[in-house]
């Protein structure tokens, strides 16, 4: 009978043993990190995390599916949200060296402009950023910048 029960607690142990893994499983590289998105300044909070900090997660999450990015300088430049997104994928964990400051020109409660402004040793670099609601998340969809 002791045989028996020490079999069944066995049993019983390596099946919540196992159970305990499959719940704590890793995150696959191919899953998506899902950000919380849900109110404009968080949006805004992540934009300037990915674009700063080189905060990495849900960066195609962030943007809008027409997202657009100008660059106004002596050789004005416009860039893609593909474009965009590699771009801040290859920078991922890199830090700017600036002071960052953030300022709401306009707020609804369908959309957002900021201005992110980020002061570095030589130079100043402005950043106009439009938020939209798409559904229950806020998306990027247009970034102009200039350097002063």
């Amino acid at each position: 009978m002791k045989t028996l029960v020490k079999t069944f607690t066995a049993a019983a142990l390596i099946a919540v043993s196992t159970f305990a893994m499959a719940a704590n499983k890793p995150v696959s590289k191919t899953e998506k990190a899902n950000v919380n998105l849900s109110t404009a300044d968080f949006a805004l909070d992540h934009y300037v995390a990915v674009t700063t900090e080189g905060e990495s997660a849900g960066v195609e999450q962030l943007f809008a599916e027409d997202f657009s990015q100008k660059i106004q300088a002596s050789n004005a430049q416009s860039h893609s949200r593909s474009a965009v997104v590699k771009s801040l994928k290859k920078q991922k964990g890199e830090k700017l060296n600036c002071v960052i400051s953030t300022d709401i020109i306009e707020e609804s409660a369908d959309y957002m402009v900021a201005k992110v402004t980020l002061k570095f040793e030589d130079f100043t670099k402005t950043d106009l950023v439009t938020l939209v609601r798409e559904g229950n998340d806020w998306k990027v969809v247009k970034s102009i910048n200039s350097y002063k």
